[in-house]
């Protein structure tokens, strides 16, 4: 597990009427999942065909939380900070709606993501607006980091 990279499985209410995941909660949490109680920015991502993969790029300043709320995805991530105890390391986490799952990504860490199903959506939260002008983020190739994307027969 990577340092500073939360995990965190979210529980479903279900009834007769339908259901309900509670993606994040700031005002009243102990564990404040990364550096602030505000966010920046909210924004909805679809990925329409499977496999469609959206990757990498880190930020120095920004907080991502992401929630895939239809489909799935796959998360692959890597440590780029200096001095980091898990700097090099990768991870990777798999997310949809039947395993609903809030991943916290901490500014230094390349992180993307691959769509397994058709119609895969996202809401993603940022702790920063995004700036046209002076982005917060450093791109590289989805295949930086080798063969990642792959999804392979067990």
């Amino acid at each position: 597990m990577i340092e500073g990279v939360e995990v965190i499985d979210l529980t479903t209410r279900e009834d007769d009427r339908g259901y309900l995941i509670e993606i994040a909660r700031r005002a009243d949490d102990p564990e404040p999942h990364g550096v602030v109680h505000q966010f920046g920015q909210v924004y909805f991502v679809g990925d329409p065909v499977r496999g469609s993969i959206r990757a990498f790029h880190k930020h120095n300043e920004l907080w991502d939380w992401f929630f895939i709320s239809h489909g799935s995805a796959k998360f692959v991530l890597k440590d780029d900070r200096e001095g980091s105890p898990t700097h090099g390391e990768m991870m990777t986490i798999i997310s949809s709606l039947r395993n609903p799952r809030l991943i916290v990504i901490p500014p230094g860490v390349f992180h993307g993501w691959m769509s397994l199903e058709d119609d895969t959506q996202m809401v993603s939260t940022a702790s920063h607006a995004y700036n046209r002008e002076n982005p917060d983020e450093v791109r590289v190739p989805p295949d930086s980091f080798g063969d990642v994307w792959e999804v392979k027969g067990r």
